[in-house]
């Protein structure tokens, strides 16, 4: 048991090292930008260009069967360093906007190798109910989303090259801890071709419990990441008016920012610890309550009042992405084993895929609404709970701490 613990501590190491190639412009934004000779519209093009690479490398594994034909520490050991150099690539000298178009692509499509095949091998460590080992290992891509904004809030002075070179450095030392680990005790290698779309897929979606928490996940993907991406924007008022209050000194919009989507790392860890006892689908299902109560009450908080709205963003930000392991621990769950690399990776793919349909609509409806467009997220969790709910309705089956 010990060897377990440790292992899945050194996966989640490993799974944040490897996912630092995912944030790394955001923390070279201005350096990077300058280099190019662009903008904030033009650099945006540059974020989705990875969330569309991690797209079609989810799909491509899953239509594949490569994340179940393969060791899952090999493919993320692989991934790891290929994205590495990628992102490296980034600092030659004389490139223009559309090769780093075409490297954080490339980074996109690595890191499809690494964050669900990350999820792969917790599984493979701990068995099936890896709800609170899963809950640290989001718990860590969440801090790893806020790092960013922590760079800028503690004025870093790095040169961007250092911040990328550094974000590729790290990715390589997470391949090393995967391959010294290995797969856990619980493997399961698929013998047959073909991966899960098609035929698969369709098998893995009749059972009903997989079916419930892919849907309930597609639900809370419409909500997370555009959440994040509008955040700064949220926080802006509320950082002037606190200034305004305490005679122009206060918190800055990266403070806030990190801070906010920090909260989230615990509010993953505390559901992984909750899940014990309540069950995943009720921790799920409440932490999805949660934010979506934020979705329709957030645009209702007066601006007068800037503490009630900073206490609503951090508990928005503890909810938000507290749900996020405890949906792909049930799908773990009910998905068919020889399957289980396959399908987490389809489903990714798809929650990223809805993720940008938001993202789009929100950034689109926010200079016409302002923060009313908060609103347009709240079908995501309501969704979301209407597919939980013949989860929420069955017996609870507690998940080992």
């Amino acid at each position: 048991m010990g060897r377990h613990r440790s292992a899945v501590a050194l996966v989640v190491l490993a799974q944040w090292l490897g996912t630092s190639l995912w944030f790394s412009p955001s923390g070279a934004a201005d350096g990077l930008m300058a280099q190019l000779g662009i903008g904030a519209a033009a650099f945006g093009w540059l974020i989705a260009a990875t969330q569309l690479g991690f797209i079609a490398g989810t799909l491509a594994l899953a239509a594949t069967g490569m994340a179940d034909h393969f060791r899952a520490s090999r493919i993320f050991a692989v991934s790891s360093v290929a994205g590495a150099l990628a992102n490296a690539a980034l600092v030659t000298p004389g490139l223009g906007f559309e090769s780093v178009w075409v490297l954080r692509f490339c980074v996109g499509l690595c890191l499809a190798g690494i964050y669900p095949l990350g999820m792969k091998m917790i599984v493979q460590w701990v068995g099936g109910k890896p709800a609170a080992a899963l809950a640290w290992l989001v718990g860590m891509l969440t801090l790893g989303t806020a790092m960013p904004h922590g760079l800028r809030a503690g004025d870093a002075a790095w040169p961007w090259q250092a911040v990328v070179l550094g974000a590729s450095a790290l990715a390589l030392v997470g391949s090393a801890l995967v391959s010294w680990i290995g797969d856990g005790p619980f493997a399961v290698r698929a013998t047959g071709r073909g991966g899960l779309p098609a035929g698969g897929l369709r098998q893995a979606l009749a059972v009903p419990g997989f079916r419930a928490a892919a849907l309930g996940y597609f639900g809370h993907m419409w909500e997370l990441y555009a959440f994040w991406a509008v955040l700064p924007w949220l926080c802006r008022p509320v950082s002037q008016a606190l200034a305004a209050a305490q005679g122009g000194s206060g918190p800055t919009v990266a403070l806030l920012s990190f801070l906010v989507i920090a909260s989230g790392s615990l509010g993953c860890v505390l559901g992984g610890a909750l899940s014990g006892r309540f069950g995943s689908a009720r921790v799920a299902g409440a932490a999805l309550a949660g934010s979506g109560l934020m979705c329709l009450l957030y645009p209702l908080i007066p601006a007068e009042a800037p503490v009630w709205q900073l206490a609503a963003l951090f508990f928005w930000g503890g909810c938000v992405v507290a749900d996020s392991p405890q949906f792909s621990a049930l799908s773990a769950r009910f998905a068919p084993a020889a399957a289980l690399g396959s399908a987490l990776v389809a489903q990714n793919g798809m929650g990223f895929f809805i993720s940008v349909l938001s993202i789009l609509l929100l950034s689109h409806a926010l200079p016409a609404w302002g923060v009313s467009a908060m609103w347009l997220l709240a079908p995501g969790p309501i969704f979301g709970l209407w597919a939980l709910w013949p989860l929420l309705r069955a017996p609870v089956q507690r998940n080992p701490s």
